[in-house]
């Protein structure tokens, strides 16, 4: 299943298909990243958000919770539903088919490195159940929801290593193109 599926994702992802997500990616960095980001900021404060720490625990998640008040908890929920089911989908689709492209010409049929193209997957899925577990929590508070508030930390953390990774992956095999072009040449 995993292989039919690379073979999908590199096939589909061409050189227009990774520019495209590309300019989708950063316009939506630049107009709507900033905006939710000062929203963000009003309601958490010191105390910031899930979304963006690497590392909390469920204690950490309560008082973030806490720290919002009720209309700071009604606006993350709000986040959360809207804007943030938006941006993994922009995210993972770049870095989809970023690396579907880079991959598709760097690497050969059955190199496993292919598999790398599913690891955006992997971190939109995960951010996701961070955010459904996290709004949960919030939600919910002052009531507590103990399975959630010890999901959320483990979806968080696992999606930026999907996500970082990623990225990573993407910078190196941008690299191992230049040089591969650069020998040929």
């Amino acid at each position: 299943m995993f292989k039919k599926l690379t073979a999908f994702l590199i096939k589909y992802s061409t050189g227009w298909v990774a520019l495209a997500s590309l300019i989708v990616f950063l316009a939506f960095g630049a107009f709507v990243l900033p905006g939710q980001s000062a929203a963000a900021e009003a309601y958490s404060g010191e105390v910031g958000s899930p979304d963006t720490s690497l590392f909390y625990a469920s204690d950490d998640l309560y008082r973030m919770a806490e720290t919002y008040g009720p209309d700071g908890r009604a606006a993350y929920i709000h986040a959360r539903f809207t804007f943030d089911l938006i941006f993994p989908f922009i995210y993972g689709v770049f870095l989809t088919a970023g690396l579907g492209w880079l991959l598709g010409k760097t690497t050969k049929h059955e190199s496993r490195w292919r598999l790398l193209v599913l690891a955006p997957l992997f971190g939109v899925l995960l951010d996701l159940l961070e955010n459904i577990s996290a709004a949960f929590v919030i939600g919910r508070f002052p009531l507590r929801s103990p399975l959630a508030a010890v999901l959320a930390p483990v979806f968080t953390f696992d999606k930026w290593v999907f996500v970082g990774g990623s990225f990573i992956a993407l910078m190196v095999f941008l690299v191992a193109l230049f040089f591969q072009k650069m020998h040929t040449n």
